[in-house]
């Protein structure tokens, strides 16, 4: 039973960073603190659920691994005064569509590519944390007509595995349970784990009050969640062979911000990542963990508008 407890523990926090609203239908409004309108489109025949504010220059906001949306409500009014705000929940996660697929990393990309095709956008900056920042390089290295600049946040670098220093997501990422008994494991345990595990990718524990633990509660209890996480969490040598080593060839004007006090990826890997990036930049953002942009959200989004302008 402890080591059951221990590896349901590690899934949980996939579903913890993406605190959406179940209904279905699609909810007409996106459940963050402010009010805004929620959009869908058919990519590939299955409904993706996304935010689309502001004008002008496209720039599209990548969640990670188990996130959903809900990791860039804070950027939504700050970027969308300027520039042309995409913020979609990836195939697999929060309120889109949940198909049985491998969710290699190539398919995800292929999904990003045709997303972006039915919104016709040609072109568009990508901003992607943790997992999203690996979709971001793939997309720079596979379909470099697409991309016109980089932003990756707390992640990702090779060697995952290696990197990690957060024993909880290590679990996440490699545990063998069926999807199933996590699910079963989750509705039994879940509720116990929720102010723990968030703390260990949160710096600060003021912020994770009672309505950040009640999207997240929700959010646990969707349907088909877990089938697509540790489906994606096999695909981790595909990205260590097919697009690691190929980092150093990025083209793109690149900028690399992470969290000081980052316990999933520390600073020294983020700082590893930018020296492995030709011309990049890099920042640390102070009193920050594994979510900067929604932890110290204006010195991010001072960051990203400095990156944004002509």
């Amino acid at each position: 039973m402890r080591l059951l407890l221990r590896l349901l523990s590690g899934i949980c926090l996939c579903t913890l960073s993406s605190s959406c609203a179940t209904p279905d239908p699609l909810p007409a409004w996106f459940d963050s603190f402010e009010r805004l309108p929620l959009k869908s489109v058919t990519v590939n025949g299955n409904r993706i659920a996304y935010l689309d504010a502001g004008a002008g220059q496209p720039v599209v906001l990548i969640h990670g691994f188990g996130g959903s949306m809900w990791q860039w409500e804070h950027q939504q009014a700050a970027l969308a005064a300027n520039v042309r705000v995409i913020t979609p929940d990836l195939l697999g996660a929060g309120l889109s569509d949940k198909p049985d697929l491998d969710y290699r990393p190539d398919e995800l990309l292929e999904f990003l590519v045709s997303f972006m095709d039915a919104l016709q956008i040609r072109q568009a900056v990508l901003v992607g944390n943790s997992m999203g920042a690996g979709l971001a390089i793939g997309m720079a290295l596979d379909h470099p007509d697409r991309v016109t600049g980089l932003v990756l946040i707390s992640g990702l670098p090779p060697h995952i595995l290696e990197e990690l220093t957060n024993d909880t997501i290590r679990r996440a990422l490699t545990t063998s349970m069926p999807a199933w008994l996590v699910s079963l494991g989750n509705r039994l345990f879940g509720g116990y784990f929720a102010d723990g595990i968030l703390k260990e990718i949160v710096h600060d524990p003021a912020l994770l009050t009672p309505a950040v633990l009640d999207r997240s509660t929700r959010n646990r209890q969707r349907p088909g969640l877990f089938g697509p996480l540790l489906a994606t969490g096999k695909q981790l040598p595909v990205w260590e062979t097919r697009y690691a080593p190929r980092i150093g060839s990025l083209t793109k004007r690149t900028l690399v911000l992470w969290g000081e006090n980052d316990r999933v990826f520390p600073l020294a890997v983020g700082q590893r990542l930018h020296a492995s990036i030709p011309g990049s930049t890099f920042a640390a953002i102070p009193q920050a963990n594994h979510i900067p942009q929604w932890e110290q959200a204006e010195t991010v989004n001072r960051h990203l508008l400095r990156f944004l302008q002509p």
